[in-house]
């Protein structure tokens, strides 16, 4: 399936028009890797492009009547190819105000349509193909699953193989896949109770309750959130037999095309096939890299460790990192985070600098510029850290969070013609095929797309839709919602500041902003004066919102409304004009009206 769009711009090399405008093309090229793909023809002078876009004839080719008497630069249009061939030419976009307003709607469409799949690469499914099955699902996560049962559903003979290999800390799991069983569920939980556990030991006074400070215990906890995991992995268990989908406990490797060798946990190796086969087998915690790194656990081990973490350096500057980070400060550890560069990269800065104040202020230490070179066992079970500035210190537990990669190792890709990529091992795909027609990829498998739960899960739904139903909806990927767990929770859609501007550019893009203290916190003398912060992202040119971001309480919740605001393309205006739900910290959103570019001051005022 094909959706990379090969885009053509010329123009020469001093022209402020033609450098405006491959420069945004080259920004949304390295944005949307797998979506579009720029090819800059570049000329030393103006003579010599008239001579090859006037003179020379090439602008001819354009099959659109506005081509034939453009005579400046740049010139852009759309091809099927990526050589500069007449024959190849599919469009014409036009000069830079139109190359502009293309990438524009690019990034947010406005149509109202649903995605399409543009072309479908023949894969040889038929009715009596002759395999055991109609789909194979390699990986029992929330999107191997979706997938499984929706093909199910639509009349496919389906199996899903689920096998999870421990980590090397040696833990493992059921069925479920990373969210259920060591990401969002147990890290939501914990976050929850770092919540409560600050609720009633900072702020039940201010508010009359009476308390002996809540006291924590790990093990509790922990108990009471791996009970919670185990019924919902007997659930899907149970939901997969009502919908007919096929278990498999068993490890899949690729023989050929059609063909896996399957493993059981006794090591009984046995053969299935199929017509057609998902990758949804998600991905797995890097490595920490340096002597001693082995000692180090990751996040499929912390939420099911048995006692207590103690004394925490938690890795890495991730969203996995940081949220991990704050859950285990708020319920009572002593965390440090060692941070090689900035904190969240890949999200908006201002936001993440936020974050980092404030879990600061709320007892995170954070150790800049380093990492670790050296781990070493100390007093029997402690763990002693060497950084890269020289420094060292001992703790009880060293959790990296330093990334993810790909969980392609053991497939056997290489058999089908499938390479994962080198840095990450996932792979690449269009329309989530992968470069062997019958085997597709969803969820965290996949280069280039959000590492998101609901992601993987409306992918899986949408491919089985495609394969069994009849669809032609594609996945879009664009303007999803996410929320990171942080100890002030930052919920966001869009672009973020920098990605606009780099985009947009600076006199193109507004900025409305707003700090404001949440209702809940006004009484607590230890919160009071701790502000929460919004803003929207907006071009000028048309009014549309381009990006929303939230620091508060309730995030996700706060955020997920406007997640389908965005996916309608929604204006400044519309923001304004809806009346907001008072008291609550999601009407900040609706009511911001200072802007970034005014100076004015944006604390909040009044109630």
């Amino acid at each position: 399936m094909a959706s990379q769009q090969v885009l053509h711009i010329a123009g020469w090399n001093t022209c402020g028009f033609y450098k405006r405008a491959s420069g945004v093309l080259a920004s949304l090229s390295l944005l949307f890797p797998t979506k579009l793909k720029v090819i800059d023809h570049s000329f030393s002078s103006r003579a010599e492009y008239r001579a090859w876009w006037v003179d020379g004839g090439f602008r001819g080719n354009m099959p659109d009547t506005r081509a034939q008497s453009h005579t400046s630069s740049p010139a852009c249009w759309i091809a099927s190819g990526t050589e500069l061939k007449g024959d190849e030419i599919l469009s014409w976009v036009g000069g830079c105000d139109d190359t502009l307003a293309w990438c524009r709607d690019f990034v947010s469409p406005c149509d109202g349509k649903k995605g399409e799949v543009l072309k479908l690469v023949e894969d040889g499914h038929t009715a009596d193909h002759g395999y055991d099955y109609d789909l194979v699902v390699i990986g029992g996560g929330s999107g191997g699953l979706a997938a499984s049962k929706e093909a199910a559903s639509l009349g496919a003979k389906t199996a899903v193989l689920d096998f999870v290999k421990p980590s090397p800390a040696g833990t493992s799991w059921g069925l479920g896949g990373t969210c259920v069983n060591v990401g969002c569920i147990p890290k939501k939980l914990m976050h929850n109770a770092a919540i409560i556990k600050e609720g009633v030991a900072q702020d039940a006074a201010a508010f009359g309750i009476t308390s002996t400070g809540g006291e924590h215990s790990w093990e509790t906890m922990r108990e009471n959130v791996q009970n919670h995991i185990r019924g919902l992995n007997f659930k899907y268990r149970v939901n997969l037999r009502e919908k007919n989908v096929t278990y498999l406990n068993k490890l899949g490797k690729f023989v050929d095309a059609h063909t896996l060798e399957v493993t059981d946990k006794k090591g009984r190796v046995s053969k299935i096939t199929s017509s057609r086969f998902v990758i949804a087998t998600g991905g797995r915690p890097s490595p920490l890299k340096c002597e001693g790194g082995e000692l180090a656990i990751s996040s499929d081990d912390i939420f099911a460790l048995e006692k207590s973490p103690g004394k925490v350096l938690c890795v890495g500057a991730s969203y996995i990192s940081l949220e991990c980070a704050g859950f285990l400060a708020g319920v009572g550890h002593d965390v440090t985070v060692a941070v090689r560069s900035i904190l969240l990269r890949g999200f908006d800065r201002e936001c993440a600098d936020l974050i980092g104040s404030y879990m600061a202020d709320h007892g995170v230490a954070f150790k800049r510029e380093v990492v670790p070179t050296k781990l070493e066992k100390v007093d029997g079970e402690r763990i002693q850290v060497t950084f890269s500035d020289g420094s060292q210190d001992v703790y009880d537990t060293v959790l990296v969070a330093i990334g993810r990669s790909g969980d392609t190792e053991k497939l056997g890709l290489e058999s089908v013609g499938i390479k994962a990529n080198e840095g990450n091992a996932k792979i690449n795909c269009k329309e989530e095929q992968t470069s062997c027609p019958n085997i597709y990829a969803i969820g965290d498998v996949m280069e280039g797309i959000p590492e998101l739960t609901p992601v993987a899960i409306q992918a899986g739904i949408n491919l089985s839709r495609r394969l069994f139903g009849g669809s032609t909806e594609s996945m879009d990927y664009k303007n999803i919602c996410t929320t990171v767990f942080t100890p002030i929770e930052y919920g966001t859609v869009g672009y973020s500041e920098d990605e606009a501007l780099e985009v947009f550019g600076k006199d193109n893009v507004e900025i409305y902003h707003k700090f404001f203290t949440p209702l809940e916190w006004s009484l607590s003398e230890s919160r009071s004066h701790h502000q929460a912060f919004t803003k929207v992202i907006v071009d000028k040119s048309n009014n549309k919102v381009l990006g929303i971001h939230f620091l508060g309480p309730n995030a996700g919740e706060v955020m997920q409304g406007y997640g389908t605001a965005m996916k309608k393309c929604i204006t400044f205006k519309d923001l304004a004009d809806t009346v907001g739900i008072h008291p609550t910290s999601a009407e900040e959103i609706v009511t911001l009206t200072v802007t970034k570019s005014s100076g004015a001051d944006a604390s909040a005022g009044g109630c």
